[in-house]
């Protein structure tokens, strides 16, 4: 099972730029979530500081019980091999193989031998659906083939923790579809604690158990994906939605006095229906989802701290099931 990664008033800064600030959240073992943001909201950042790439100034990043922020050197080293980092573009070395990608970590991190290198080599790039493809170099395939090698590639040093980064940039929507199925296709099977980053907002919609969002350099709403998905947050709403009216500017935050004039106008912010659409299920002759159980339980128990629109979404989710205990939604009750 995957391992929970505890943060705890994370900030980040780059010389007097502040980037984001007292981000504090869990990622629940085993369970998939997703940070939305707009662009330049540090997305990047904060996997990248979850991993001990960069060091924040202040807060703590919790694996294991160890500090990826202030802990050893040698006890982040030793730490880092229980993550999986997919890079968006895959960051593969353009002079070697899809084989000899993959197989990287493995001969950089292991002393096994080749037999048992390729063996495990072969078995990652068929879950990602690569087999036939070992001998073509990174510029012979396509974007897609290219984020699904990365994706191999993270996952051959059995990570119990994989991050990963903007996984539908330059594909069609039906590329980034098959990639959302891939993705919990792959929490079917491993069981691994996941953290997409992304501004997709199929993905964020699809695939999560639980979702973020960074915005003004905080962390807006971290928790249960249905808490985020019926949020009236403005900015949530603005974001989810794709207007133009609300918060979220070309380039960053809007002014306020620009805001008033939108209300004074009569533009929409946020006031639309909201729809929970229901989440991804594995592929046919997939096991099923370990965390999905795990989740139930979790959210069941927090309900009366969640907001009235995410509880009745829950209550409807697991209502549809016909399982398990009933939900309380304001005194009455849903099975």
């Amino acid at each position: 099972m995957g391992i929970e990664v505890v943060v705890e008033g994370l900030t980040k800064s780059f010389g007097k730029q502040n980037i984001w600030q007292d981000v504090t959240l869990t990622l629940p073992a085993g369970e998939v979530s997703v940070m939305l943001g707009p662009s330049g909201t540090g997305k990047t950042v904060f996997l990248k500081s979850l991993v001990g790439l960069l060091k924040p100034e202040r807060g703590r990043v919790l694996v294991n019980g160890v500090d990826m922020v202030r802990g050893s050197e040698r006890a982040i080293y030793e730490t880092r091999k229980l993550f999986g980092l997919m890079f968006q573009d895959g960051a593969l070395f353009g002079s070697m193989t899809l084989f000899d990608n993959i197989a990287f970590p493995l001969r950089e991190h292991t002393k096994k031998k080749e037999s048992e290198i390729r063996r495990i080599v072969m078995e990652r790039m068929e879950i990602v659906g690569l087999l036939g493809a070992e001998e073509k170099l990174p510029g012979e395939i396509s974007g897609g083939m290219r984020k699904r090698a990365g994706l191999a590639r993270a996952l051959v040093l059995d990570p119990q923790i994989i991050l990963i980064d903007e996984p539908d940039s330059g594909l069609d929507p039906v590329r980034t579809a098959y990639i959302s199925q891939l993705l919990i296709d792959l929490n079917a099977q491993i069981d691994a604690t996941m953290l997409i980053v992304t501004h997709n907002l199929d993905i964020a919609a699809t695939v999560p158990d639980n979702m973020g969002m960074l915005f003004l350099r905080k962390l807006v709403t971290f928790g249960p994906r249905e808490v985020l998905l019926t949020s009236d947050e403005p900015v949530v709403s603005q974001f989810l939605a794709g207007r133009k009216e609300g918060p979220i500017g070309m380039s960053e935050e809007k002014d306020a006095a620009t805001l008033a004039a939108e209300q004074l106008n009569g533009s929409p912010l946020g006031d639309e229906p909201r729809v929970v659409v229901p989440q991804l299920e594995p592929s046919p002759g997939m096991p099923e989802r370990r965390a999905v159980l795990r989740r139930r339980e979790r959210v069941l128990a927090m309900m009366g701290q969640l907001p009235e629109g995410a509880r009745a979404a829950i209550a409807q989710s697991y209502g549809q099931t016909g399982t398990g205990p009933a939900v309380s939604v304001n005194g009455g009750a849903v099975r």
